[in-house]
C-alpha cells in the first residue's frame, strides 16, 4: 500500500521561510515523478510544483517562482517543498503527490497524500 506523508507545516509570518518533506512508501520511489498540489479555504485545488523522476526537471506554478524549491531524494525516499518569502496567499493546505509520469503528477496524480497546514500571517 502506498503511503505519502506530508510534514514541516506550521504558521509563519509573512516574509518566512517553511520546508515541508513528503516520505513515501509502499511504491518504487525513484521510479516517479513527485510533485505539490495545495487548497486554500473555500477555492480549488491547485498544482504548486512538481519534479521528474530523477529531479532534473522541474516546473512551478507563476505565482511561487523564485520562492519556492522542489527537490527529491531518492536515497530517503522523500520528496522536499522549500518555501522561502512566504505570502499570506500561500496559506493552504499542501498536498505531496506521486506520478509515472511528468504529464500525470501534474494533472491526475496516482497518489495523494493526507496534506500539512501551511498559515502565513502577514
Amino acid at each position: 500500500q502506498v503511503h505519502l506523508v506530508e510534514s514541516g507545516g506550521g504558521l509563519v509570518q509573512a516574509g518566512g521561510s517553511l520546508r515541508l518533506s513528503c516520505a513515501a512508501s509502499g511504491l518504487t520511489f525513484y521510479n516517479y515523478a513527485m510533485g505539490w498540489f495545495r487548497q486554500a479555504p473555500g477555492k480549488e485545488r491547485e498544482f504548486v510544483a512538481r519534479t521528474s523522476w530523477n529531479g532534473v526537471s522541474t516546473y512551478y506554478t507563476d505565482s511561487v517562482k523564485g520562492r519556492f524549491t522542489i527537490s527529491k531524494d531518492n536515497a530517503k525516499n522523500t520528496l522536499y517543498l522549500q518555501m522561502n518569502s512566504l505570502k499570506p496567499e500561500d496559506t493552504a493546505i499542501y498536498y505531496c503527490v506521486a506520478g509515472l509520469s511528468l504529464v500525470d503528477v501534474r494533472t491526475r496524480p496516482d497518489y495523494w497524500g493526507l496534506g500539512t497546514q501551511v498559515t502565513v500571517s502577514s
